[in-house]
């Protein structure tokens, strides 16, 4: 089994470095990664520019690439340039920081993922609930392990990945793992406009703690309750309650002027 990993918290993560040394127990891991944390950098690539891919070693010395570009570059190039057998999996992480609800538009590792599933490949992302500076990964490394191996058996539906939450907890305080669907979480956001030196505005970004509506079944509320949720996200966007709804306004029937 030939698996690519890669994440946004840059090459030298200590959550990437724990998710290879749990897949080198099922398969051939190869590393592509960012060579600097690109959180929240969404599904984008690089066009207008060249991508770099440097040979580096992670801390115990495995060789990897460190890429200029994006999650998603990452597993474009690891599929398309680096890795010359085929890629049966594609794992985004370990993120440090939970990717719950609408987190998943800014997300870079969810992106990567979202980018396997582009290219046809089994994938899933996986974080780590907490923003802490010191976590626990082993938890999660040992679920994704397990994953994988589901995944070996049961072929994921075309143009869709699973999303891993995992909270920053002990394994003895977990209370189990549950199947969810995609909640609701918000930032009500805020922007600091400031100056530089000579006199110039800038502005800096931010935000409040997200809010978020635990109904049940949901990514958020299964966090929040102490259970790893397991989410399956496809890449069809359309709203198909809306369609038939939106074709009675009469869109379809707007007349251009010659």
């Amino acid at each position: 089994m030939n698996i690519l990993i890669t994440n946004d918290d840059g090459v030298y993560a200590d959550g990437l470095i724990v998710l290879k040394d749990a897949m080198e127990k099922i398969g051939t891991v190869y590393v592509v990664a960012p060579d600097r944390p690109r959180s929240a950098c969404g599904h984008s690539i690089t066009l207008h520019k060249p991508l770099r891919a440097d040979e580096v070693a992670l801390r115990d010395g495995t060789p990897a690439y460190a890429s200029s570009g994006t999650p998603s570059d990452c597993v474009a190039l690891g599929l398309l340039a680096i890795i010359k057998e085929p890629v049966d999996l594609v794992v985004s992480g370990i993120n440090r920081g939970p990717n719950l609800g609408w987190d998943l538009t800014y997300s870079g590792t969810v992106s990567a993922a979202m980018e396997g599933a582009i290219y046809g490949i089994q994938s899933l992302a996986v974080s780590v609930s907490t923003h802490k500076t010191e976590v626990d990964y082993s938890v999660a490394a040992e679920f994704t392990l397990n994953l994988a191996r589901m995944l070996q058996e049961h072929k994921l539906r075309e143009n869709t990945f699973l999303n891993v939450n995992v909270p920053p907890l002990p394994a003895a305080r977990i209370k189990g793992v549950k199947v969810t669907r995609q909640g609701k979480r918000r930032y009500s956001g805020s922007i600091e406009k400031r100056s530089d030196p000579t006199g110039r505005d800038y502005y800096w970004l931010g935000g409040d703690l997200p809010m978020d509506t635990l109904d049940e079944g949901t990514d958020v509320k299964a966090i929040s309750d102490g259970y790893i949720s397991v989410t399956p996200v496809h890449l069809d966007l359309t709203d198909h309650k809306s369609l038939a709804k939106i074709q009675d306004w009469g869109i379809e029937d707007i007349q251009f002027s010659e």
